[in-house]
């Protein structure tokens, strides 16, 4: 019998640097309520999607900005999240800032959460590859401080949810092939991935027409190689003055986009998943136990930078 979960791809358009908490909050519910009455049963956020993309300004005290992140979740301003998922029987993924007291000292996350239909937070995900860099460059035409506001996680798993393996990134993580097959090797049906990525790069503007382009072809690349569902979902349009892209989608294993957004705003992308549509390529072309080499590999897990060798 198969493994169907009925998901939704729930973008976000713009979130002002001035807007409430309370306001984006309101915007997640009402994508709660649409989804539930078309059948959805796990709603996918963005990245940072409580918020502006503070990233992209520079303030030498980081405490100016700890409005921005999370203390607790849920907290009092999260709560009726899961209130309102517990009633209405719907689970969802969220992309938020996590401030973490750990070991006596403060530390700050980009973390996403998988949040059961009970309500319940069943897997908590905290972003690996940060892009950007982590001191005040004025040049730029904006900034992308995430290694500065941010401390990188270490770690991709994978979760027993919706009756199937769920795994979790957040944006640039789906540009790395290892994101994917780390999970896929601990059995990832479905991936969720939410960004915020804007269509301008200010070191490597030659790649400002491809940004779409790249977006879904790292995410389709990754669904085939391991045999998966992925969901990209963006916070995209025009925010504090930058153009950020949307292309929100549900690929299947395959590699196929099967639903997508249409537009830069609020919106809903469904598609019935079925979860052991992974099996017809999980175990012929990608089954990895047959035909992977790992003792070819060695150096991925032992190198970072290119390193000639002559």
């Amino acid at each position: 019998m198969s493994r169907f979960v009925n998901v939704a791809a729930a973008q976000l358009g713009p979130i002002a640097r001035n807007e409430t908490k309370k306001q984006v909050v309101d915007r997640l519910l009402a994508h709660l309520h649409q989804a539930k009455a078309m059948g959805v049963e796990l709603v996918v956020f963005p990245e940072l999607a409580l918020t502006t993309f503070f990233p992209r300004w520079y303030v030498e005290d980081k405490a100016e900005f700890d409005a921005f992140y999370e203390r607790e979740m849920p907290g009092p301003d999260t709560q009726i999240l899961f209130d309102t998922a517990a009633k209405l029987g719907i689970g969802f993924y969220l992309g938020y800032a996590e401030l973490a007291m750990e070991g006596g000292q403060l530390h700050r996350y980009n973390t996403s959460i998988l949040v059961e239909r009970n309500g319940q937070i069943v897997g908590k995900y905290r972003k690996v590859h940060l892009p950007g860099h982590a001191k005040d460059e004025p040049w730029r035409a904006f900034q992308h401080l995430e290694k500065y506001y941010f401390e990188p996680g270490d770690t991709f798993d994978v979760w027993q949810a919706y009756g199937g393996t769920i795994g979790m990134a957040l944006c640039n993580d789906r540009r790395w092939s290892e994101t994917y097959r780390i999970m896929g090797l601990k059995g990832v049906e479905m991936v969720l991935l939410g960004y915020n990525t804007p269509v301008h790069n200010p070191p490597a503007p030659e790649h400002d027409d491809l940004s779409m382009f790249h977006n879904h072809l790292v995410m389709q690349a990754g669904a085939y190689q391991n045999g998966t569902w992925v969901v990209g979902v963006a916070k995209a349009g025009n925010e504090e003055g930058i153009e950020m892209i949307g292309g929100s989608a549900i690929i299947a294993p395959s590699g196929e986009i099967v639903a997508a957004c249409s537009t830069k705003g609020d919106e809903l992308a469904i598609a019935r998943c079925d979860l052991d549509l992974c099996n017809s390529y999980k175990t012929t072309t990608f089954n990895f136990e047959v035909h992977r080499r790992p003792e070819a590999y060695g150096l991925i897990a032992n190198q970072r930078g290119v390193v000639r060798p002559w």
